[in-house]
């Protein structure tokens, strides 16, 4: 199942249209017009991205992380891997990344599960679930909670254990790793820049991402 299919981009940064740094614990949220390419850059390495999509015309179509598996046959995400909707809609595509494997299973951190993973006194630890509701509650009604899905965590490293079990081991990435995704269809896109302390998917150390935007 291991994939590490690393490829390099063309794009400069000096010609991306959209430029911003998010901080380890923030949110990001925006429209992705089709053609436009995003690159989240994992700008210290071992960060963790938890990231969801949507229809931008259907916002109740979010990403699937079954249809993207199934689509694909693999549960890891790389270069040239479509990330689809519960609906099949083909949003987005990966078209560089320089890490070379990414996590669509290992879902996000919640108030909730840092108590059942880790102990009851972490229920109050700012987590990625909240950050997704803080953003979604700023786009005037048109999401929910019931829009939250299994989300991507690009960057991450969650391996599957020979009986089927997950492990949230040391990130792959490094300093300016980069996944790259061209937007298929009008999408939104959603960012949680996780800040979990208490696993090694980010060497116990939130840290900044950014995020670029070209137009093609």
């Amino acid at each position: 199942m291991a994939v590490f299919n690393r490829v390099e981009s063309p794009r400069q940064v000096e010609d991306a249209i959209y430029c911003e740094v998010i901080q380890a614990g923030d949110g990001w949220m925006r429209v992705l017009k089709p053609g436009q390419v995003m690159r989240i850059v994992d700008l210290e390495g071992n960060q963790a991205a938890d990231t969801l999509f949507y229809d931008a015309e259907n916002p109740e179509d979010h990403y699937s992380a079954v249809a993207t598996i199934t689509g694909q046959s693999n549960i890891y995400l790389s270069t040239g891997s479509i990330l689809r909707a519960e609906s099949g809609k083909e949003l987005l595509k990966i078209v560089a990344d320089t890490c070379g494997r990414h996590d669509t299973v290992g879902g996000s951190c919640s108030a909730q599960s840092n108590t059942v993973r880790y102990s009851h006194d972490k229920l109050s630890m700012h987590n990625c679930r909240d950050t997704f509701m803080l953003q979604l509650a700023g786009q005037d009604g048109s999401y929910t909670k019931r829009d939250l899905a299994p989300n991507i965590n690009f960057f991450m490293n969650v391996p599957v254990t020979p009986d089927g079990g997950l492990k949230f081991d040391d990130g792959v990435s490094a300093p300016g790793c980069y996944v790259e995704m061209q937007s298929i269809a009008s999408t939104m896109a959603l960012i949680s820049n996780c800040p979990q302390l208490n696993n090694p998917c980010n060497a116990y150390n939130p840290t900044p991402i950014q995020v670029l935007i070209w137009d093609k």
